[in-house]
């Protein structure tokens, strides 16, 4: 811990940055904001499919997520990698087992084009690599939707209805769900639709945040919170 800490402090003599998550001094991210982002892995349902989370959207974790997306800090990504691959480890855990069933794979939830122009990387799969993880190309845009931050839950499920398509037939595929935010579940559940109506199965998803700001899902069941493996090793 002290060699590294006299490497940081090194690194910000020559190449002097702030914190993403507090705009502390000489940091990347501060030693407060790195432990926001320890896995604090919660399950919620959405619909009836189960979705590990690697933290709780809020406070210094949000800012660092958002810093990432929204201002290209992309020197966090590794640390933001670790609650990612940490849902993506559980909930591949959790899913279950077939005799004879192909591999389970992880399908990311493909960024928006404009988003992509914006910002000139996908920011889900450059978090999954960093994790070590191969994603394949299993979804694509099938059309423009509005931006989902204004939208209630209704609007949100009415905006992503038809918004992805496979990019081939997966029958006989078994995947696990990739995502950034889980706020109404509606990205997920378009997701999942596109992927069964290529033949594929969705066992399970895994996002790096989930938000409070809207649990209002149709079935009120799914809105329980079933915390889980609070502070799991990665």
């Amino acid at each position: 811990m002290i060699l590294r800490e006299a490497l940081l402090d090194a690194y910000a003599v020559l190449c002097p940055v702030n914190c993403a998550g507090c705009g502390a001094d000489d940091r990347y991210l501060c030693a407060l904001c790195r432990a926001a982002l320890v896995p604090d892995l919660s399950v919620r349902l959405v619909g009836g499919m189960r979705v590990h989370c690697g933290l709780d959207y809020e406070s210094r974790g949000r800012r660092v997520i958002l810093a990432y997306k929204e201002q290209g800090r992309t020197d966090v990504a590794s640390a933001l990698a670790v609650p990612l691959a940490a849902a993506v480890r559980a909930a591949i855990a959790a899913s279950p087992l077939a005799s004879g069933s192909s591999p389970v794979a992880l399908a990311l939830v493909p960024t928006g084009r404009a988003a992509f122009r914006r910002r000139g990387y996908d920011p889900v799969r450059l978090l999954v690599r960093r994790a070590g993880g191969r994603p394949e190309r299993v979804l694509l845009p099938a059309r423009t939707t509005a931006t989902q931050k204004a939208l209630g839950v209704e609007d949100r499920a009415q905006n992503m209805r038809g918004a992805f398509v496979a990019t081939r037939r997966l029958d006989g595929r078994r995947f696990i769900l990739v995502d950034d935010i889980l706020t109404s579940g509606a990205t997920l559940t378009e997701a999942a639709r596109a992927i069964s109506a290529a033949g594929g199965e969705v066992l399970g998803g895994a996002t790096l945040a989930f938000t409070r700001r809207l649990h209002a899902f149709r079935d009120n069941a799914s809105a329980e919170d079933y915390r889980g493996r609070k502070g799991a090793k990665d």
